[in-house]
C-alpha cells in the first residue's frame, strides 16, 4: 500500500473549495440534488483532495437519493470504511484510502450485482473522462 497523504490543515483549506473542504476533511454533507451534474459517459471519478481513483462511471447509478451514487468502488483497497455514530444512527462511513477525506457513506440497499449504495458527496469528486 502507498504511504498515506498527509497535509495540514492550512494546506487543505488552501486546495480545496470551501465546501469540498468542510465536506472532505470536517466531515461535513452536501445537500442533496446540489452536485450530481456530472456529465454522462465513460469517466472515472477520483477524490478531489488527492485525485486517487475510487469509482468507476460504469457502477454509477441514479438512486434517486440526491447524491451521487455507486455500487462498488473501482477497488476493494481505494476506499476505507470506519462506523459513523453521528445523527443518533449506525451508519458506516466511507473514506479515501490515500487521503482519509470523507466520501459519503455506503448502505445495504443498492442494486445488484453487490446490493451496496455507496452514497458520495459530489464534491467530494472530480470526474475524468476515459480515453475512448
Amino acid at each position: 500500500m502507498a504511504e498515506k497523504i498527509v497535509k495540514s490543515d492550512a494546506e487543505w483549506r488552501a486546495q480545496l473549495s470551501d465546501l469540498a473542504y468542510k465536506v472532505t476533511r470536517k466531515h461535513a454533507t452536501e445537500r442533496a440534488f446540489t452536485h450530481d451534474d456530472f456529465p454522462k459517459g465513460p469517466a472515472t471519478f477520483h477524490c478531489v483532495c488527492c485525485g486517487a481513483p475510487l469509482f468507476d462511471g460504469d457502477t454509477k447509478f441514479d438512486s434517486g437519493t440526491g447524491w451521487p451514487s455507486f455500487y462498488r468502488p473501482i477497488a476493494a483497497e481505494a476506499v476505507g470504511e470506519t462506523e459513523d455514530r453521528s445523527w443518533f444512527m449506525k451508519r458506516t462511513e466511507v473514506h479515501c484510502a490515500a487521503c482519509d477525506a470523507h466520501l459519503g457513506h455506503v448502505f445495504p440497499d443498492g442494486p445488484k450485482p453487490t446490493g451496496l449504495r455507496y452514497c458520495i458527496n459530489g464534491v467530494a469528486l472530480t470526474q475524468r473522462p476515459k480515453a475512448g
